[in-house]
């Protein structure tokens, strides 16, 4: 039970204090109201980051739909997050770099900032993920990254990830 004892503890630690990120628009696996997305004002949604692990020196943040005809579409790419940040607002601005030192990617469209859900009429509901990332260090990327350079960039340097889940559906 010695042995056991502090892996136990280590388990109930990295579970009650994982990286988590939440919005007050939208639940977890349910529906993003249509306000986020092309359909809607296509302003991003407010999302709430908790638990930020010890060691993290920035957050990266990737949203993208693995369920798009022609392969993952990249939504939204923001990178340098600093590590005391715990609201990303609702409508994001869609500037390259914000004065905080937050640095925002290139989405599929070729364009920087948030670009809201946007799947095909008549498709089933697609899936669109908010992945956020801890990492141990600061990216040395300029603006308009994309999610390659980005995943490229943080590998070996992921401290913990969390993500948010959402639907949506056009008529």
């Amino acid at each position: 039970m010695k042995k056991l004892l502090p892996l136990i503890i280590v388990f109930f630690a990295t579970t009650l204090f994982a990286l988590q990120i939440k919005s007050p628009d939208f639940k977890n696996g349910e529906a993003i109201p249509a306000k986020f997305t092309c359909d809607g004002e296509d302003i991003s949604p407010q999302l709430v980051i908790s638990d930020i692990p010890k060691g993290t020196k920035s957050l990266v943040l990737i949203m993208d739909d693995p369920d798009a005809p022609m392969g993952t579409w990249v939504h939204w790419v923001v990178y340098n997050i600093p590590p005391q940040t715990r609201v990303l607002k609702r409508n994001f601005p869609k500037s390259e770099t914000l004065k905080n030192g937050t640095i925002q990617g290139e989405n599929s469209w070729g364009r920087i900032g948030y670009g809201g859900p946007c799947p095909p009429k008549g498709d089933k509901p697609h899936r669109y993920f908010f992945t956020l990332y801890a990492v141990d260090k600061k990216l040395n990327l300029p603006p308009g990254a994309r999610k390659r350079e980005i995943l490229l960039a943080i590998k070996g340097h992921i401290i913990q990830k969390a993500q948010l889940m959402g639907k949506y559906r056009r008529k």
